[in-house]
């Protein structure tokens, strides 16, 4: 891994630190915010790093210039950068992680560079404990989350787990259009191949196509309520906010109840700071095919449509799934004796589907319907209000404040 940054060469450590940066830039690396450094260093557990510092200063002095001792007042004292490391860091302990990627310049530093230096934190070489390197990776991780990044598990070495970092996010575009709000198969036709042009066939209101750029702050709900009222010129702001939420609504289906539940207790949780929250978008078509699963045969794409899309920032792109009795089992017996039963292929069926999801870019969270029932209204509002505001921290979105 740190194969180009042993010191023993003829290269001062500021030529070699130069030269590296030089030739990694010429290469693709993940992005890392200085935001996101400055998250990491203050999740990370400085303790592990001080209780194996002899491993970790080493690491430290494979990645950056470290600078050498100098002599004060007749005395001996090591006033270069490794010197204030190991009395700040590890003697006095008066300094934080985040301090110390200030003082190293880690924030600063190249992607490639930053990048090794959170692999060398968490390597066996450093940490010769795998409960503290699992440790270690699990508090880097939340940070890493935003910008589509993980410390995975890859292997071992040495009898010591390996971690890399990797992107979670296998598209690194952004939509181009939203196809949302039909229960149906909605009616396209392809009008310019060149450009991607899509033609929507079907009465305007039956399914709707968001089109408009996606910034880094993802799609809120005041954005599709601003593309709601423009497209069907409403100049009050209440009323196009209560069309929208009743089209959308209206698009859920019949036949789940539970869903619905979902779809409303979102609103009505979040109802005071709704405008600045990810839009929460129903019946989103993945995929698209003008014939049918059965004329497409084995070749069929499958999880056409998406219960639920929430674009947040960063390029996050969460679905949300209700999954009934037809995911897990089967109606088996003769009529009027018919049960449901446990279905092994439907099973790995829906779990291939959630693999699928998350290999292409998507963040999957499936909710049971025993956990959406209605006569459980104030459990399932708490479960709900639970895991969104967990979910909005993860992504950075600001803390919601309810006024109930």
């Amino acid at each position: 891994m740190l194969g180009l940054l042993h010191q023993d060469t003829w290269l001062s450590p500021q030529d070699r630190i130069t030269a590296q940066d030089c030739i990694w830039e010429q290469e693709q690396h993940p992005t890392i915010e200085k935001r996101t450094r400055r998250d990491i260093a203050r999740a990370v557990p400085g303790n592990i790093l001080a209780d194996h510092y002899p491993r970790f200063r080493a690491l430290l002095g494979t990645l950056f210039d470290l600078g050498q001792g100098q002599i004060f007042l007749l005395q001996t004292r090591d006033g270069s950068l490794g010197g204030q490391i190991d009395r700040h860091f590890h003697h006095n302990d008066d300094w934080t992680v985040e301090e110390l990627f200030d003082a190293l310049g880690a924030v600063d530093a190249s992607d490639r560079r930053f990048a090794l230096l959170l692999e060398g934190m968490v390597s066996g070489a450093t940490v010769t404990d795998e409960a503290a390197q699992r440790q270690l990776v699990e508090a880097i991780n939340g940070p890493l989350t935003v910008p589509g990044l993980e410390l995975r598990e890859t292997g071992s070495a040495d009898g010591y787990p390996v971690f890399e970092l990797v992107a979670t996010r296998a598209r690194g575009g952004r939509p181009k259009q939203l196809i949302f709000g039909s229960s149906r198969k909605p009616d396209l036709r392809l009008i310019d191949a060149i450009d991607n042009d899509l033609e929507v066939l079907d009465h305007h209101d039956d399914v709707l196509v968001y089109d408009r750029p996606i910034g880094p702050a993802g799609l809120r709900w005041r954005d599709l309520q601003t593309w709601w009222q423009e497209t069907h010129h409403i100049e009050d702001d209440a009323e196009a906010k209560r069309q929208l939420w009743q089209r959308l609504g209206r698009s859920l289906p019949r036949n789940a109840p539970h869903q619905t539940l979902l779809f409303v207790e979102y609103h009505e949780i979040y109802s005071d700071v709704l405008p600045d929250l990810p839009a929460l978008l129903p019946e989103v078509w993945r995929h698209w095919d003008h014939k049918t699963v059965k004329e497409r045969g084995k070749d069929a794409l499958v999880q056409f449509r998406m219960d639920f899309l929430l674009l947040a920032p960063g390029g996050a792109r969460i679905v949300l799934e209700v999954d009934g009795q037809t995911h897990y089992a089967s109606e088996q017996g003769r009529r009027g004796e018919r049960r449901w039963s446990p279905d092994g292929d439907r099973y790995a069926h829906t779990m291939a589907q959630t693999r699928d999801l998350g290999l292409a870019g998507y963040e999957v969270y499936r909710f049971g319907t025993n956990e959406l029932e209605e006569e459980d209204k104030d459990e399932v509002r708490a479960m709900l209000t639970h895991f969104f505001d967990n979910l909005f921290r993860r992504h950075r979105i600001a803390a919601p404040r309810r006024s109930n």
